[in-house]
């Protein structure tokens, strides 16, 4: 059932009822189904980029030719509350706007982020990103 499956994927992601989620990259090959089960969790709808509001986390949906990655991390940053983190979500290998994982990782820390956890999440693989403590390399 996929709605049970994509519940999961959501769970995966750490979100809670009544976090306040930042949804960028929104496109129309984005997963719907991750989307509505992430706004079925949290028990809102997500923001988008034009929101002010200080986010618990930022849902960044990123592919091959989306830009600078580094750029939109650092934009993310901005309205993130102290202890927020950002999933980066991208097609897995063979899908069109694939990104190589090691992309990612090298743009986490020229944007003073670290990557904590890499998972699996259906045709879309996620890399949760955390601020760096200050004065850590």
């Amino acid at each position: 059932m996929v709605a049970t499956t994509e519940g999961g994927n959501a769970s995966k992601l750490g979100f809670v009822k009544g976090m306040v989620i930042q949804e960028l990259g929104w496109d129309e090959d984005t997963d719907d189904d991750l989307r509505i089960a992430i706004e079925d969790l949290i028990d809102d709808e997500m923001l988008d980029d034009d929101a002010v509001d200080v986010m618990d986390a930022v849902l960044l949906w990123w592919r091959d030719g989306d830009g600078d990655l580094v750029d939109a991390l650092v934009d993310a940053i901005g309205p993130l509350a102290e202890g927020g983190f950002i999933w980066v979500v991208s097609p897995k290998t063979g899908q069109d706007g694939y990104v190589d994982p090691t992309e990612i990782a090298e743009a986490a820390p020229t944007a003073g982020l670290s990557q904590t956890k890499v998972i699996n999440l259906g045709e879309w693989s996620g890399s949760r990103l955390e601020s760096r403590p200050r004065g850590k390399r």
